[in-house]
């Protein structure tokens, strides 16, 4: 699949070290990746691909723990983009 998502994460293995399969991650592992590592050009890029409400819907939606309490966002992280989505993207 040659979607502007697999292009944008083929561009910036960095973000995603832990495989080669940049065809088969999902929009939320992207999201996940470049939300704690990209830089600000990235977040920009990305949220250009999926539009703002849908990137903070990931965020969201994956920010939450699951039933284990655990969820992959570095704490300042979240913190600063649920700050970021709170004031772009109202919850629907």
């Amino acid at each position: 699949m040659n979607t502007p998502l697999s292009q944008f994460i083929k561009q910036r293995p960095h973000l995603i070290w832990y495989t080669k399969n940049y065809d088969g991650l999902d929009a939320e592992s992207i999201v996940e990746a470049t939300l704690n590592y990209g830089n600000w050009d990235d977040v920009q890029e990305l949220i250009k691909i999926l539009g703002m409400k849908k990137t903070a819907q990931i965020f969201r939606e994956k920010s939450k723990p699951d039933k284990f309490g655990r969820q992959n966002y570095d704490s300042r992280v979240k913190n600063y983009f649920q700050l970021y989505f709170g004031k772009y993207v109202k919850h629907a």
